[in-house]
């Protein structure tokens, strides 16, 4: 089979298009046939090699990429209830696999993996995964009624805009001024743009701050400002993690994947309380041109490869 590998971590000039065996999957595990699976900023990290650089894991010869995969079940291990043609998503959360999602077979526990949404093409399916999770495991430890997310019109912020709203919340999002259009759409009750002084734009419309923040754009300190005392901020990684000023609980997330959270954001998907975005779709084989525009930046939505 063909799968996407980086060796050299030199970003996205280096990834390798390479020959290798279709992966077998063992007890508790399954083999999924990819229909689709997008590229995340984090699989251009890898790339880069960011996880090395930074202690998540340790050198080694490859590092497959890719994190969200869409397809169907191809084979199954001893002890699995999915059924083989099952048509599923799932998410590779293991930063140190030699072979990963951008591929056409991979293998992964059955509890990173749950049904696709009934309803939704697989490419589309293939989008929400790894920032959805993030978005809804973010907001589960962000308590009250109020909340700042930041970096609204990405991936993860996107998101947690939309499932805050669906949660009930008043949600005061920030992102460049060209994004207001779209964060509105997607929920938000108020925008702020993306400034140097953050805290005192989001004190404008919650003067006694915010109960927490959703942090996707790592602004940190900035972020934790518009927070009130003994609220709480939720700081994805990738950033220095702040300090816990005025009594406020700081939590740095790294998503963890979970068959009841991926089921539950299927059903979200299916309902259409949180959406699908695909921004373009590549052939495996030009996967180097999709990892080039991502890191050119600007993309909203998901550019997705198809094996």
């Amino acid at each position: 089979m063909r799968a996407l590998v980086a060796r050299r971590l030199e970003g996205p000039e280096a990834i390798e298009l390479i020959e290798t065996d279709v992966p077998e999957p063992a007890a508790g595990q399954v083999r999924i046939k990819v229909a689709a699976a997008a590229v995340n900023p984090v699989d251009l990290a890898v790339a880069s090699g960011a996880p090395v650089e930074f202690g998540l894991t340790a050198p080694r010869e490859q590092f497959g990429l890719g994190w969200d995969v869409a397809g169907h079940v191809d084979a199954v291990g001893s002890g699995v209830e999915l059924q083989v043609g099952t048509p599923v998503v799932g998410v590779a959360d293991l930063l140190a696999q030699t072979l990963k999602t951008h591929a056409e077979y991979v293998v992964l526990d059955e509890d990173t993996v749950t049904r696709a949404p009934d309803g939704v093409e697989l490419v589309e399916a293939a989008t929400y995964g790894l920032n959805g999770l993030t978005a809804l495991q973010a907001l589960k430890a962000v308590q009250g009624e109020s909340v700042l997310v930041t970096g609204a019109a990405g991936g993860v912020g996107g998101y947690a805009v939309q499932l805050a709203k669906h949660l009930g919340k008043t949600v005061i999002a920030s992102a460049a001024a060209s994004d207001e259009e779209l964060v509105r759409r997607l929920g938000a009750d108020h925008f702020v743009e993306r400034t140097a002084d953050l805290a005192a734009a989001v004190r404008r419309i919650a003067p006694a701050g915010v109960d927490g923040a959703v942090d996707a754009a790592v602004a940190g300190i900035g972020a934790q400002e518009a927070v009130r005392n003994a609220g709480r901020h939720v700081h994805l990684q990738g950033g220095p993690r702040p300090p816990h000023l005025r009594g406020i609980t700081v939590e740095q997330l790294f998503v963890h994947v979970n068959r009841d959270d991926l089921a539950e954001l299927a059903r979200l998907v299916e309902t259409k309380v949180i959406s699908t975005r695909v921004a373009d779709t590549y052939e495996l084989s030009d996967a180097q041109q999709a990892y080039k525009r991502l890191a050119e930046g600007g993309v909203r939505g998901r550019l997705v490869l198809v094996p």
